[in-house]
């Protein structure tokens, strides 16, 4: 599969300050800002808010 570059690479980090990353993939042209997603930290093992970090 050719790497896009319409669909980079980005790394979410926890908002709870736990050092938690995810890594994904997210569609420029649906998606300009910056990426909030809900997920699982297992240090503060709770849902929280992983922002994308550049």
């Amino acid at each position: 599969m050719a790497r896009s570059t319409a669909r980079p690479i980005v790394t979410l980090r926890s908002t709870a300050g736990t050092g938690v990353t995810y890594v994904t993939r997210k569609n420029r042209q649906n998606d300009p800002d910056r990426l909030v997603l809900r997920k699982y930290d297992a240090v503060a093992g709770q849902h929280v808010p992983f922002r994308e970090t550049r």
